[in-house]
């Protein structure tokens, strides 16, 4: 037990002092405990336990005579805890890890054990827990996308085709290009230090699509995660409790759906396709009669054919989108039903008036040119 003894008494010395982020959970003759926290998200806590007669015998993890437990916390969410148990005829055998988080993803810490136990190969026949803390705690200060990384994959099943999404663990963002047909999406993502309690921020933007539509492809993404970490402000009588939840995939989701619907949307009154194949043909002036419109109920309209439909009757209730029968919110239409009503009802009338005019200079014309 004198090696035992002699690197817990290290431990207690300096664990906290190399390592700022950890926390000396446990380092008793039984148990030893750090915490390695590098976001309120990415937070692990190790735990080390000591066989009876170490190094001559192993020993079970929960019926141990000893345990070093250790906590690395760089936030609430990246916390990590880290547990040590100690092998036959350690330290000439390297130290048995476990890695413990309840909010990074499960597939990461089981790779950053094995990496870990790679590492601690090269500190065979000396003590090596403060080592591997040391090894878990840069890892994470390396990988500050690692609190995210459940998302990561999520958003990467979903992409097709030459779609992809590149990570840059340094800056802490990821790139995101998404294509259909000939039009696509480009969209960089920044990470802030902690999330997912703060949202996920698009920090650049490109796209072919016309600017009404790139624009609300950045904005309501922004709103979507805007939504996961604020709570509604008139939340449903019977809703649950809001509970902050990661944002990255949720607006890269709505992008995902997005990009890939849009180019084939038909307009619900000509039943064309609203994008022409070629994104160099698409309408870019807001008045033009084949600029694509979008209603608040997501479906797409020409312009014309929206200007048209909404002064057409009937007006009672409020005109329905064709394909889902929600009322249509358009800042181009904000006129109530009954002014609509009367408008069209002047505008008959008008036209009735012309037609009586003239008919009045028809048949004019036809008695001036009867022979006498």
């Amino acid at each position: 037990m004198d090696i035992i003894q002699a690197e817990l008494d290290e431990l207690r010395r300096i664990c906290q002092k190399s390592v700022p982020d950890s926390t000396l959970i446990t380092c008793a003759l039984a148990q030893v405990r750090v915490q390695i926290k590098k976001s309120d998200f990415t937070c692990v806590t190790a735990c080390f336990t000591f066989p009876k007669d170490y190094p001559r015998h192993n020993t079970l993890i929960t019926c141990a005579l000893a345990q070093v437990r250790v906590q690395i916390k760089k936030s609430d969410f990246t916390c990590v805890t880290a547990c040590f148990t100690f092998p036959k005829d350690y330290p000439r055998h390297n130290i048995l890890i476990e890695l413990k988080s309840k909010t990074l993803s499960v597939k990461l810490l089981d790779g950053l054990v094995k990496v870990s136990e790679t590492e601690a190969q090269k500190h065979l026949d000396r003590p090596h827990i403060l080592p591997m803390v040391k090894f878990i705690n840069k890892f994470l200060d390396e990988n500050p996308l690692s609190c995210c990384a459940d998302e990561i994959s999520e958003v990467k099943a979903k992409l097709d085709g030459e779609e992809r999404l590149k990570l840059s663990q340094k800056t802490a963002s990821m790139s995101l290009f998404l294509k259909r047909r000939q039009y696509f999406l480009k969209l960089k993502f920044a990470v802030p230090p902690n999330y997912p309690i703060q949202q996920i921020q698009v920090v650049n933007a490109d796209s072919n699509f016309p600017r009404v539509f790139r624009v609300w492809f950045v904005a309501q993404a922004q709103e979507v995660a805007r939504r996961c970490v604020e709570p509604p402000l008139r939340p449903k009588p019977k809703a649950p409790p809001f509970k902050v939840r990661p944002s990255f995939g949720s607006a890269c989701s709505f992008l995902i759906e997005s990009v890939h619907r849009y180019p084939d949307e038909i307009c619900q009154i000509c039943r064309q396709k609203c994008f022409p194949e070629d994104p160099e043909q698409a309408i870019h002036d807001e008045n033009a009669a084949a600029h694509v419109e979008r209603v608040y109920c997501s479906h797409c309209y020409h312009h014309d054919c929206l200007i048209l439909y909404m002064k057409t009757p009937p007006f009672e209730g409020g005109k329905k989108c064709i394909a889902c029968k929600q009322k249509i919110y358009h800042e181009i239409w904000k006129v109530t039903p009954e002014l609509a009503e009367a408008r069209w009802a002047h505008e008959q009338a008008k036209n009735r008036e012309l037609d009586e005019v003239v008919d009045f200079l028809a048949d004019m014309g036809d008695n001036l040119v009867k022979p006498s």
